[in-house]
């Protein structure tokens, strides 16, 4: 997985992202934009030309992006995986460890507040999308 990096929303992105529709209907996107409650299953057998998935969190308390990060990660992709929309600086941790390495939140995210949320916990206590070894392994070997 990429290293963490972080936009603000006034920041350049890379390449604009195409819907999951248009994008199933071309060949040559190299990022898409996933919407709450898509089929990202629809995008496992092109996960090899994608660089960018982009998966849009509407509002902080629909958490089906965690869901898409997960079905992703798990079926091999490497690329950039970025949560856009309403992310709370809470949140961001959690969704590292379903398989985001970026983000672009709608409002302004205090850097300080992130560091300290990102360091909050020194232990986890399962297996995720990220490399983190749950305590219980730390344990017992």
């Amino acid at each position: 997985m990429a290293d963490f990096l972080y936009f603000r929303d006034d920041e350049p992105h890379d390449e604009p992202a195409v819907t999951l529709d248009a994008f199933l209907g071309q060949s040559n996107a190299g990022a898409v934009r996933v919407e709450s409650g898509e089929d990202v299953r629809d995008l496992l057998p092109h996960l090899d030309r994608l660089r960018l998935i982009e998966v849009s969190f509407p509002a902080y308390r629909d958490g089906r992006g965690y869901s898409t990060a997960r079905i992703l990660r798990e079926a091999g992709y490497t690329g950039e995986l970025r949560a856009e929309g309403d992310v709370l600086v809470d949140q961001i941790p959690l969704m590292r460890r379903c398989g985001f390495d970026s983000f672009a939140p709608a409002a302004d995210i205090d850097r300080a507040a992130l560091d300290r949320a990102l360091t909050r916990y020194d232990n986890v206590y399962q297996s995720a999308a990220d490399d983190r070894t749950p305590v219980w392994r730390l344990r017992h070997g």
